[in-house]
Protein backbone atom coordinates (compact mmCIF):
# COMPACT_ATOMS: atom_id res chain seq x y z
CA UNK A 1 0.00 0.00 0.00
CA UNK A 2 1.60 3.25 -1.12
CA UNK A 3 1.54 6.49 0.91
CA UNK A 4 -0.12 9.15 -1.25
CA UNK A 5 1.45 12.57 -0.80
CA UNK A 6 0.12 15.82 -2.29
CA UNK A 7 2.51 18.75 -2.76
CA UNK A 8 0.45 21.90 -3.30
CA UNK A 9 2.49 24.31 -5.41
CA UNK A 10 5.31 23.65 -7.85
CA UNK A 11 7.82 26.40 -7.05
CA UNK A 12 11.17 26.34 -5.19
CA UNK A 13 9.64 24.96 -1.96
CA UNK A 14 8.10 22.04 -3.83
CA UNK A 15 11.37 21.52 -5.71
CA UNK A 16 13.30 21.02 -2.47
CA UNK A 17 10.60 18.76 -0.99
CA UNK A 18 10.69 16.61 -4.12
CA UNK A 19 14.49 16.51 -3.93
CA UNK A 20 14.26 15.09 -0.40
CA UNK A 21 11.87 12.31 -1.39
CA UNK A 22 13.93 11.41 -4.48
CA UNK A 23 17.12 11.28 -2.40
CA UNK A 24 15.42 9.06 0.18
CA UNK A 25 14.62 6.57 -2.59
CA UNK A 26 11.48 5.13 -0.94
CA UNK A 27 9.42 3.35 -3.60
CA UNK A 28 6.31 3.04 -1.40
CA UNK A 29 5.35 6.65 -2.10
CA UNK A 30 2.97 8.08 -4.71
CA UNK A 31 3.55 11.83 -5.04
CA UNK A 32 1.19 14.26 -6.74
CA UNK A 33 2.32 17.85 -7.46
CA UNK A 34 -0.38 20.48 -8.12
CA UNK A 35 0.73 23.76 -9.75
CA UNK A 36 -1.66 26.44 -11.00
CA UNK A 37 0.82 27.65 -13.67
CA UNK A 38 2.37 25.65 -16.50
CA UNK A 39 5.96 26.16 -15.31
CA UNK A 40 7.50 24.09 -12.50
CA UNK A 41 10.37 25.22 -10.27
CA UNK A 42 10.45 28.98 -10.80
CA UNK A 43 7.64 29.99 -8.46
CA UNK A 44 6.63 33.64 -8.20
CA UNK A 45 10.04 35.35 -7.71
CA UNK A 46 11.76 33.75 -10.71
CA UNK A 47 8.93 33.80 -13.25
CA UNK A 48 7.17 36.67 -15.04
CA UNK A 49 4.91 36.94 -11.97
CA UNK A 50 7.83 38.38 -10.03
CA UNK A 51 10.48 39.41 -12.56
CA UNK A 52 11.25 41.19 -15.78
CA UNK A 53 14.39 40.99 -17.88
CA UNK A 54 16.09 43.62 -15.68
CA UNK A 55 15.71 41.85 -12.32
CA UNK A 56 18.59 39.96 -10.73
CA UNK A 57 18.96 37.52 -7.84
CA UNK A 58 20.60 38.64 -4.61
CA UNK A 59 22.37 35.27 -4.28
CA UNK A 60 25.06 33.68 -6.44
CA UNK A 61 25.72 30.06 -7.42
CA UNK A 62 28.00 29.41 -4.44
CA UNK A 63 25.25 30.58 -2.02
CA UNK A 64 22.59 28.22 -3.37
CA UNK A 65 21.98 24.84 -1.72
CA UNK A 66 22.79 21.94 -4.03
CA UNK A 67 19.87 20.56 -6.04
CA UNK A 68 20.98 18.26 -8.88
CA UNK A 69 23.56 20.24 -10.85
CA UNK A 70 25.23 23.57 -10.07
CA UNK A 71 24.37 26.68 -12.08
CA UNK A 72 27.92 26.65 -13.44
CA UNK A 73 27.34 23.14 -14.86
CA UNK A 74 23.85 24.00 -16.10
CA UNK A 75 25.03 27.16 -17.92
CA UNK A 76 27.07 24.92 -20.24
CA UNK A 77 23.80 23.33 -21.46
CA UNK A 78 21.83 26.56 -22.11
CA UNK A 79 21.20 27.49 -25.78
CA UNK A 80 23.38 30.37 -27.01
CA UNK A 81 20.42 32.59 -27.93
CA UNK A 82 19.12 32.41 -24.35
CA UNK A 83 22.53 33.40 -22.94
CA UNK A 84 22.77 36.30 -25.41
CA UNK A 85 19.30 37.52 -24.36
CA UNK A 86 20.44 37.65 -20.73
CA UNK A 87 23.92 38.98 -21.45
CA UNK A 88 25.72 35.89 -20.11
CA UNK A 89 29.12 34.79 -21.46
CA UNK A 90 29.34 31.02 -21.00
CA UNK A 91 33.15 31.05 -20.90
CA UNK A 92 33.43 33.86 -18.35
CA UNK A 93 30.70 32.68 -15.98
CA UNK A 94 31.73 32.10 -12.36
CA UNK A 95 29.93 30.89 -9.27
CA UNK A 96 30.23 34.25 -7.46
CA UNK A 97 28.03 36.20 -9.86
CA UNK A 98 24.35 36.95 -9.37
CA UNK A 99 22.01 35.93 -12.18
CA UNK A 100 19.06 37.47 -14.02
CA UNK A 101 16.06 36.17 -12.07
CA UNK A 102 14.22 34.85 -15.12
CA UNK A 103 17.32 32.87 -16.12
CA UNK A 104 17.58 31.53 -12.56
CA UNK A 105 13.92 30.50 -12.89
CA UNK A 106 14.87 28.48 -15.99
CA UNK A 107 17.63 26.83 -13.94
CA UNK A 108 15.17 25.84 -11.18
CA UNK A 109 12.74 24.54 -13.80
CA UNK A 110 15.53 22.45 -15.38
CA UNK A 111 16.40 21.07 -11.92
CA UNK A 112 12.77 20.06 -11.46
CA UNK A 113 12.90 18.15 -14.76
CA UNK A 114 16.14 16.41 -13.72
CA UNK A 115 14.55 15.35 -10.42
CA UNK A 116 11.48 13.98 -12.21
CA UNK A 117 13.73 11.95 -14.54
CA UNK A 118 15.76 10.70 -11.59
CA UNK A 119 12.56 9.66 -9.81
CA UNK A 120 11.42 7.79 -12.89
CA UNK A 121 14.72 5.87 -13.03
CA UNK A 122 14.34 4.96 -9.35
CA UNK A 123 10.77 3.75 -9.85
CA UNK A 124 9.31 6.50 -7.65
CA UNK A 125 5.76 7.24 -8.78
CA UNK A 126 5.22 10.99 -9.38
CA UNK A 127 2.25 12.67 -11.05
CA UNK A 128 2.48 16.33 -12.09
CA UNK A 129 -0.70 18.37 -12.49
CA UNK A 130 -0.03 21.80 -14.02
CA UNK A 131 -2.68 24.43 -14.75
CA UNK A 132 -4.39 23.10 -11.66
CA UNK A 133 -5.78 25.31 -8.87
CA UNK A 134 -6.35 23.90 -5.38
CA UNK A 135 -9.29 25.71 -3.76
CA UNK A 136 -9.64 23.89 -0.43
CA UNK A 137 -8.30 21.19 1.87
CA UNK A 138 -10.55 19.01 4.04
CA UNK A 139 -9.10 16.92 6.85
CA UNK A 140 -10.76 13.52 7.47
CA UNK A 141 -9.44 12.52 10.95
CA UNK A 142 -11.65 9.41 11.20
CA UNK A 143 -9.93 7.92 8.14
CA UNK A 144 -6.52 9.53 8.74
CA UNK A 145 -6.78 11.04 5.25
CA UNK A 146 -6.97 14.48 3.67
CA UNK A 147 -9.09 15.59 0.73
CA UNK A 148 -7.64 18.12 -1.69
CA UNK A 149 -10.33 20.10 -3.55
CA UNK A 150 -9.28 20.97 -7.09
CA UNK A 151 -11.08 23.59 -9.16
CA UNK A 152 -13.25 21.93 -11.84
CA UNK A 153 -11.88 18.46 -10.98
CA UNK A 154 -13.31 17.77 -7.53
CA UNK A 155 -11.74 15.81 -4.68
CA UNK A 156 -8.58 13.77 -4.49
CA UNK A 157 -7.66 11.89 -1.29
CA UNK A 158 -4.19 11.66 0.27
CA UNK A 159 -2.36 10.38 3.33
CA UNK A 160 -0.21 13.51 3.60
CA UNK A 161 -0.48 17.05 2.21
CA UNK A 162 2.39 19.56 2.06
CA UNK A 163 1.32 23.16 1.41
CA UNK A 164 4.01 24.90 -0.71
CA UNK A 165 1.89 27.65 -2.23
CA UNK A 166 4.57 30.35 -2.00
CA UNK A 167 4.14 34.11 -2.07
CA UNK A 168 0.82 35.92 -1.90
CA UNK A 169 0.36 39.67 -2.42
CA UNK A 170 -3.12 40.71 -1.22
CA UNK A 171 -4.93 43.31 -3.31
CA UNK A 172 -6.55 46.17 -1.37
CA UNK A 173 -6.90 49.18 -3.69
CA UNK A 174 -5.19 48.19 -6.92
CA UNK A 175 -7.62 48.23 -9.82
CA UNK A 176 -10.09 50.54 -8.07
CA UNK A 177 -7.79 53.49 -7.21
CA UNK A 178 -5.98 54.73 -10.35
CA UNK A 179 -2.22 54.96 -9.83
CA UNK A 180 -2.28 52.73 -6.71
CA UNK A 181 -0.26 49.49 -6.77
CA UNK A 182 -0.47 47.07 -3.83
CA UNK A 183 2.86 45.54 -4.84
CA UNK A 184 5.30 45.83 -7.75
CA UNK A 185 4.34 42.31 -8.94
CA UNK A 186 3.92 41.23 -11.64
CA UNK A 187 6.40 43.93 -12.71
CA UNK A 188 5.02 44.18 -16.25
CA UNK A 189 2.28 46.41 -14.81
CA UNK A 190 4.93 49.03 -13.92
CA UNK A 191 6.06 49.47 -17.52
CA UNK A 192 4.64 53.00 -17.37
CA UNK A 193 5.80 56.35 -18.67
CA UNK A 194 5.27 58.74 -15.75
CA UNK A 195 6.22 62.40 -15.87
CA UNK A 196 5.84 63.02 -12.12
CA UNK A 197 7.28 61.90 -8.74
CA UNK A 198 6.30 58.35 -7.71
CA UNK A 199 5.87 57.39 -4.05
CA UNK A 200 7.39 54.07 -3.04
CA UNK A 201 6.70 52.61 0.39
CA UNK A 202 9.84 50.83 1.58
CA UNK A 203 13.47 50.96 0.51
CA UNK A 204 14.64 47.35 0.45
CA UNK A 205 14.81 44.68 -2.29
CA UNK A 206 11.13 44.90 -3.26
CA UNK A 207 11.47 48.68 -3.69
CA UNK A 208 14.61 48.13 -5.77
CA UNK A 209 12.63 45.79 -8.04
CA UNK A 210 10.14 48.62 -8.67
CA UNK A 211 13.02 51.07 -9.17
CA UNK A 212 14.71 48.93 -11.84
CA UNK A 213 11.49 48.66 -13.87
CA UNK A 214 10.22 52.24 -13.51
CA UNK A 215 13.61 53.79 -14.25
CA UNK A 216 13.96 51.85 -17.50
CA UNK A 217 10.56 53.00 -18.69
CA UNK A 218 11.33 56.65 -17.99
CA UNK A 219 14.94 56.91 -19.09
CA UNK A 220 18.04 54.83 -19.66
CA UNK A 221 21.21 53.68 -17.92
CA UNK A 222 24.59 53.69 -19.64
CA UNK A 223 28.25 53.66 -18.63
CA UNK A 224 30.39 56.75 -19.18
CA UNK A 225 34.03 56.73 -20.31
CA UNK A 226 35.26 55.90 -16.80
CA UNK A 227 32.84 52.97 -16.49
CA UNK A 228 30.53 54.78 -14.07
CA UNK A 229 26.79 54.05 -14.51
CA UNK A 230 24.78 57.15 -15.47
CA UNK A 231 20.97 57.66 -15.71
CA UNK A 232 19.41 59.94 -18.32
CA UNK A 233 15.65 60.60 -18.14
CA UNK A 234 13.69 60.45 -21.38
CA UNK A 235 12.35 63.68 -22.91
CA UNK A 236 8.81 62.61 -22.00
CA UNK A 237 9.73 61.97 -18.34
CA UNK A 238 11.80 64.98 -17.28
CA UNK A 239 9.75 65.27 -14.04
CA UNK A 240 10.10 61.55 -13.28
CA UNK A 241 11.43 60.89 -9.78
CA UNK A 242 11.30 58.01 -7.28
CA UNK A 243 10.64 58.90 -3.64
CA UNK A 244 11.35 55.93 -1.33
CA UNK A 245 9.66 56.23 2.08
CA UNK A 246 11.64 54.32 4.70
CA UNK A 247 10.79 53.76 8.36
CA UNK A 248 14.30 54.74 9.45
CA UNK A 249 15.43 56.68 6.40
CA UNK A 250 18.05 54.08 5.53
CA UNK A 251 18.99 52.14 2.41
CA UNK A 252 19.78 48.41 2.65
CA UNK A 253 23.31 47.03 2.82
CA UNK A 254 25.19 45.86 -0.28
CA UNK A 255 26.40 42.35 -1.19
CA UNK A 256 29.87 41.56 0.08
CA UNK A 257 32.10 38.47 0.21
CA UNK A 258 30.53 35.77 2.37
CA UNK A 259 33.01 33.56 4.17
CA UNK A 260 30.30 30.93 4.74
CA UNK A 261 27.91 31.33 1.77
CA UNK A 262 25.68 28.41 2.77
CA UNK A 263 24.02 28.79 6.15
CA UNK A 264 24.55 25.33 7.58
CA UNK A 265 22.82 23.33 10.28
CA UNK A 266 25.82 24.05 12.46
CA UNK A 267 24.52 27.59 12.80
CA UNK A 268 21.32 26.38 14.45
CA UNK A 269 20.93 25.94 18.19
CA UNK A 270 20.79 22.26 19.12
CA UNK A 271 17.59 20.75 20.51
CA UNK A 272 19.39 20.18 23.81
CA UNK A 273 20.46 23.84 24.03
CA UNK A 274 16.93 25.03 23.32
CA UNK A 275 15.43 22.56 25.78
CA UNK A 276 17.84 23.46 28.57
CA UNK A 277 17.25 27.19 28.18
CA UNK A 278 13.49 26.65 28.21
CA UNK A 279 13.69 24.51 31.34
CA UNK A 280 15.60 27.27 33.07
CA UNK A 281 13.09 29.95 32.00
CA UNK A 282 9.55 28.70 32.68
CA UNK A 283 9.31 27.03 29.25
CA UNK A 284 10.38 30.12 27.27
CA UNK A 285 13.41 30.43 25.00
CA UNK A 286 15.19 33.67 25.85
CA UNK A 287 16.02 36.13 23.10
CA UNK A 288 19.04 37.29 25.10
CA UNK A 289 20.35 33.71 25.22
CA UNK A 290 20.09 33.37 21.41
CA UNK A 291 21.82 36.74 20.99
CA UNK A 292 24.72 35.62 23.19
CA UNK A 293 25.01 32.10 21.78
CA UNK A 294 24.32 32.62 18.06
CA UNK A 295 25.73 36.11 17.63
CA UNK A 296 28.17 37.47 20.20
CA UNK A 297 30.03 34.20 20.82
CA UNK A 298 30.72 33.70 17.10
CA UNK A 299 32.99 36.77 17.15
CA UNK A 300 35.37 35.16 19.64
CA UNK A 301 36.96 33.35 16.71
CA UNK A 302 35.87 35.46 13.72
CA UNK A 303 36.64 38.96 15.00
CA UNK A 304 37.98 39.17 18.58
CA UNK A 305 38.29 42.99 18.43
CA UNK A 306 34.62 43.35 17.55
CA UNK A 307 33.74 40.90 20.33
CA UNK A 308 35.48 43.15 22.86
CA UNK A 309 33.35 46.07 21.63
CA UNK A 310 30.03 44.24 22.02
CA UNK A 311 30.56 41.58 24.70
CA UNK A 312 28.82 43.59 27.44
CA UNK A 313 26.13 45.14 25.24
CA UNK A 314 22.46 44.22 25.41
CA UNK A 315 20.46 43.77 22.21
CA UNK A 316 19.15 47.31 22.62
CA UNK A 317 22.67 48.71 23.16
CA UNK A 318 24.05 46.83 20.14
CA UNK A 319 21.24 47.95 17.81
CA UNK A 320 21.56 51.53 19.05
CA UNK A 321 25.30 51.44 18.34
CA UNK A 322 24.92 50.04 14.81
CA UNK A 323 21.86 52.08 13.85
CA UNK A 324 23.37 55.21 15.40
CA UNK A 325 26.45 54.81 13.20
CA UNK A 326 24.21 54.47 10.15
CA UNK A 327 21.75 57.23 11.02
CA UNK A 328 24.50 59.83 11.55
CA UNK A 329 25.25 59.81 7.83
CA UNK A 330 23.09 61.04 4.96
CA UNK A 331 21.57 57.86 3.40
CA UNK A 332 23.35 58.09 0.04
CA UNK A 333 26.67 59.08 1.62
CA UNK A 334 26.42 55.92 3.76
CA UNK A 335 25.36 53.88 0.72
CA UNK A 336 28.43 55.07 -1.23
CA UNK A 337 30.70 54.28 1.72
CA UNK A 338 29.20 50.78 2.07
CA UNK A 339 29.45 50.21 -1.68
CA UNK A 340 33.21 50.90 -1.53
CA UNK A 341 33.49 48.65 1.54
CA UNK A 342 31.61 45.85 -0.23
CA UNK A 343 33.82 46.19 -3.33
CA UNK A 344 36.94 45.82 -1.15
CA UNK A 345 35.38 42.81 0.59
CA UNK A 346 34.76 41.06 -2.75
CA UNK A 347 38.13 41.99 -4.23
CA UNK A 348 40.06 40.80 -1.15
CA UNK A 349 37.69 37.86 -0.49
CA UNK A 350 37.26 39.05 3.09
CA UNK A 351 33.91 38.99 4.85
CA UNK A 352 32.34 41.89 6.76
CA UNK A 353 31.89 39.67 9.78
CA UNK A 354 29.28 41.53 11.78
CA UNK A 355 26.95 41.65 8.78
CA UNK A 356 27.48 37.98 7.90
CA UNK A 357 26.94 36.87 11.50
CA UNK A 358 23.80 39.02 11.73
CA UNK A 359 22.47 36.99 8.76
CA UNK A 360 23.33 33.83 10.71
CA UNK A 361 21.47 35.18 13.76
CA UNK A 362 18.39 35.85 11.62
CA UNK A 363 18.53 32.25 10.37
CA UNK A 364 18.97 30.87 13.89
CA UNK A 365 16.08 32.93 15.29
CA UNK A 366 13.60 31.70 12.71
CA UNK A 367 12.97 28.13 13.81
CA UNK A 368 12.68 28.35 17.62
CA UNK A 369 10.83 31.72 17.59
CA UNK A 370 7.63 29.90 18.59
CA UNK A 371 9.16 29.25 22.03
CA UNK A 372 9.79 32.90 22.84
CA UNK A 373 7.67 34.83 25.30
CA UNK A 374 5.39 37.49 23.87
CA UNK A 375 7.61 40.12 25.51
CA UNK A 376 10.71 38.84 23.69
CA UNK A 377 8.84 38.57 20.41
CA UNK A 378 7.75 42.20 20.67
CA UNK A 379 11.37 43.13 21.45
CA UNK A 380 12.57 41.15 18.45
CA UNK A 381 10.16 42.92 16.10
CA UNK A 382 10.69 46.39 17.52
CA UNK A 383 14.43 46.38 18.24
CA UNK A 384 16.35 43.73 16.30
CA UNK A 385 14.37 43.08 13.10
CA UNK A 386 14.68 46.66 11.74
CA UNK A 387 18.48 46.28 11.81
CA UNK A 388 18.41 42.72 10.43
CA UNK A 389 16.07 43.67 7.58
CA UNK A 390 18.41 46.46 6.44
CA UNK A 391 21.70 44.60 6.78
CA UNK A 392 20.87 41.19 5.29
CA UNK A 393 19.07 42.44 2.17
CA UNK A 394 22.41 42.10 0.29
CA UNK A 395 21.65 44.48 -2.59
CA UNK A 396 23.43 43.26 -5.77
CA UNK A 397 26.19 45.55 -7.09
CA UNK A 398 24.35 46.25 -10.34
CA UNK A 399 21.30 47.51 -8.41
CA UNK A 400 23.52 49.63 -6.15
CA UNK A 401 25.15 51.25 -9.20
CA UNK A 402 21.73 52.11 -10.63
CA UNK A 403 20.58 53.61 -7.32
CA UNK A 404 23.70 55.78 -7.18
CA UNK A 405 23.15 56.83 -10.82
CA UNK A 406 19.56 57.85 -10.02
CA UNK A 407 20.79 59.80 -6.98
CA UNK A 408 23.42 61.58 -9.12
CA UNK A 409 20.68 62.50 -11.59
CA UNK A 410 18.43 63.84 -8.80
CA UNK A 411 15.88 61.13 -9.59
CA UNK A 412 15.90 59.14 -6.34
CA UNK A 413 15.11 60.45 -2.87
CA UNK A 414 14.90 58.72 0.53
CA UNK A 415 12.38 60.08 3.05
CA UNK A 416 12.32 58.98 6.70
CA UNK A 417 8.68 58.52 7.74
CA UNK A 418 8.57 56.72 11.12
CA UNK A 419 6.08 54.08 12.34
CA UNK A 420 3.05 56.40 12.41
CA UNK A 421 3.05 57.23 8.70
CA UNK A 422 -0.04 56.46 6.66
CA UNK A 423 -0.97 56.27 3.02
CA UNK A 424 -4.46 57.52 2.20
CA UNK A 425 -5.81 56.41 -1.21
CA UNK A 426 -7.67 59.16 -3.05
CA UNK A 427 -10.86 58.09 -4.84
CA UNK A 428 -9.95 60.05 -7.99
CA UNK A 429 -6.50 58.47 -8.10
CA UNK A 430 -3.16 58.54 -6.35
CA UNK A 431 -2.48 58.84 -2.62
CA UNK A 432 -1.74 61.35 0.10
CA UNK A 433 1.31 60.29 2.12
CA UNK A 434 1.06 61.54 5.73
CA UNK A 435 4.04 61.43 8.08
CA UNK A 436 6.06 63.40 10.59
CA UNK A 437 9.47 64.35 9.26
CA UNK A 438 12.75 64.26 11.21
CA UNK A 439 12.27 67.83 12.45
CA UNK A 440 8.86 66.92 13.90
CA UNK A 441 6.83 68.67 11.21
CA UNK A 442 3.64 66.99 9.94
CA UNK A 443 3.60 66.38 6.18
CA UNK A 444 0.79 65.49 3.78
CA UNK A 445 2.07 65.07 0.24
CA UNK A 446 -0.01 64.02 -2.75
CA UNK A 447 1.41 61.59 -5.34
CA UNK A 448 -0.26 60.58 -8.62
CA UNK A 449 1.35 57.14 -8.42
CA UNK A 450 2.08 54.93 -5.39
CA UNK A 451 3.73 51.49 -5.23
CA UNK A 452 3.66 49.53 -1.95
CA UNK A 453 7.05 47.82 -1.69
CA UNK A 454 7.30 46.62 1.90
CA UNK A 455 7.92 43.03 0.79
CA UNK A 456 5.97 39.84 1.43
CA UNK A 457 3.64 40.63 4.34
CA UNK A 458 3.06 38.15 7.15
CA UNK A 459 -0.61 37.44 6.53
CA UNK A 460 -3.19 37.14 9.33
CA UNK A 461 -4.93 33.88 10.28
CA UNK A 462 -8.16 35.05 8.63
CA UNK A 463 -6.48 35.21 5.21
CA UNK A 464 -5.46 31.52 5.25
CA UNK A 465 -6.88 30.32 1.92
CA UNK A 466 -8.11 26.81 2.81
CA UNK A 467 -11.29 27.75 4.65
CA UNK A 468 -12.47 24.26 5.61
CA UNK A 469 -9.37 23.87 7.79
CA UNK A 470 -10.36 27.05 9.64
CA UNK A 471 -14.05 26.11 9.87
CA UNK A 472 -13.48 22.65 11.37
CA UNK A 473 -10.69 23.79 13.71
CA UNK A 474 -7.91 21.84 11.98
CA UNK A 475 -5.77 25.00 12.15
CA UNK A 476 -5.63 27.68 14.83
CA UNK A 477 -4.15 31.18 15.04
CA UNK A 478 -0.53 31.43 16.11
CA UNK A 479 -0.04 33.07 19.50
CA UNK A 480 2.66 33.50 22.15
CA UNK A 481 2.13 33.67 25.90
CA UNK A 482 3.27 36.60 28.00
CA UNK A 483 5.73 35.53 30.67
CA UNK A 484 4.44 38.29 32.92
CA UNK A 485 0.73 39.01 33.35
CA UNK A 486 1.68 42.57 34.25
CA UNK A 487 3.39 43.01 30.86
CA UNK A 488 0.32 41.58 29.12
CA UNK A 489 -1.98 43.94 31.03
CA UNK A 490 0.28 46.84 30.14
CA UNK A 491 0.12 45.93 26.43
CA UNK A 492 -3.70 45.90 26.63
CA UNK A 493 -3.69 49.27 28.41
CA UNK A 494 -1.44 50.62 25.63
CA UNK A 495 -4.11 49.63 23.11
CA UNK A 496 -2.40 46.60 21.56
CA UNK A 497 -5.34 44.88 19.85
CA UNK A 498 -3.31 41.69 19.29
CA UNK A 499 -3.21 40.89 23.02
CA UNK A 500 -5.87 38.55 24.41
CA UNK A 501 -6.62 37.56 27.98
CA UNK A 502 -7.91 34.11 28.92
CA UNK A 503 -10.22 33.17 31.78
CA UNK A 504 -7.15 31.98 33.71
CA UNK A 505 -5.75 35.53 33.70
CA UNK A 506 -3.06 34.56 31.17
CA UNK A 507 -2.21 36.99 28.38
CA UNK A 508 -1.35 35.97 24.80
CA UNK A 509 0.02 37.91 21.84
CA UNK A 510 -1.65 37.01 18.56
CA UNK A 511 1.04 36.77 15.86
CA UNK A 512 0.45 36.39 12.09
CA UNK A 513 -0.69 33.16 10.44
CA UNK A 514 -1.35 29.69 11.79
CA UNK A 515 0.25 27.68 14.58
CA UNK A 516 2.74 25.00 13.49
CA UNK A 517 5.13 22.54 15.12
CA UNK A 518 8.90 22.27 14.70
CA UNK A 519 8.13 19.78 11.90
CA UNK A 520 5.89 22.31 10.11
CA UNK A 521 2.74 20.33 10.97
CA UNK A 522 -0.43 22.34 11.57
CA UNK A 523 -1.87 22.51 15.09
CA UNK A 524 -5.62 22.25 15.73
CA UNK A 525 -7.89 24.55 17.73
CA UNK A 526 -7.71 22.08 20.63
CA UNK A 527 -3.90 22.03 20.48
CA UNK A 528 -3.49 18.63 18.82
CA UNK A 529 -0.70 18.08 16.29
CA UNK A 530 -1.98 17.08 12.86
CA UNK A 531 0.32 14.41 11.38
CA UNK A 532 -1.27 14.63 7.93
CA UNK A 533 -0.93 18.32 6.97
CA UNK A 534 2.37 20.19 6.65
CA UNK A 535 2.98 23.77 5.56
CA UNK A 536 6.00 25.72 4.33
CA UNK A 537 4.06 28.53 2.60
CA UNK A 538 5.85 31.48 4.20
CA UNK A 539 3.04 34.10 4.14
CA UNK A 540 0.93 31.97 6.49
CA UNK A 541 3.56 30.89 9.06
CA UNK A 542 5.21 34.26 9.73
CA UNK A 543 4.07 34.27 13.36
CA UNK A 544 6.16 31.24 14.27
CA UNK A 545 8.80 31.79 11.56
CA UNK A 546 9.34 35.57 11.63
CA UNK A 547 12.20 35.64 9.15
CA UNK A 548 12.76 33.30 6.24
CA UNK A 549 15.76 33.29 3.95
CA UNK A 550 14.60 32.13 0.53
CA UNK A 551 16.29 28.96 -0.63
CA UNK A 552 17.98 28.47 2.75
CA UNK A 553 14.52 28.21 4.25
CA UNK A 554 13.44 25.75 1.51
CA UNK A 555 16.51 23.63 2.17
CA UNK A 556 15.98 23.43 5.93
CA UNK A 557 12.19 23.12 6.02
CA UNK A 558 12.03 20.49 3.24
CA UNK A 559 14.50 18.30 5.10
CA UNK A 560 12.50 18.56 8.33
CA UNK A 561 9.18 17.78 6.60
CA UNK A 562 10.46 14.84 4.54
CA UNK A 563 12.19 13.30 7.57
CA UNK A 564 9.01 13.64 9.61
CA UNK A 565 6.88 11.93 6.94
CA UNK A 566 9.37 9.16 6.21
CA UNK A 567 9.95 8.43 9.90
CA UNK A 568 6.25 8.46 10.79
Amino acid sequence: MKTRIAILGGGPSALFVLKRFVEAGHKDLEIHIFERKKLLGAGMPYSYEGSNQEHVTNVSDNEIPEIVTSIEEWIQTVPEDVLIRFGIDRDRFNEYKVLPRLLFGQYLSAQFDLLLKKAERLGLQIHVHTGCRVVDIIDIPSEKKVDVVIERSGLSRFNRVIICTGHNWPVKHEGTIPGYFDSPYPPAKLKLQLNHPIAIRGSSLTAIDAMRTLARNNGSFHSDESGKVVFTPSDESLEFKLVMHSRNGLLPAIRFHLEDPLLSDEALLTEDEIEQNRQENDGFLQLDYIFEKAFKNLFLEKDPKFYERIKDKSIEDFVEMMMGMREKMEPFALFRKEYAEAERSIKNEESIHWKEILAVLSYVLNYPAKYMSAEDRMRLQKVLMPLISIVIAFVPQSSAKEMLALDDAGKLEIVSVGDDSQVDPESEGGVTYRYTDESGESKAIYYNTFVDCIGQPHLPFESFPFKSLIADGTVRPAHLKFRSSAAGGEAVADGNKDVEQTAREDFYLKVPGIAITDNFQVVSRSGDINRRIYIMAVPYIGGYNPDYSGLDFCEQASSTIADSILND
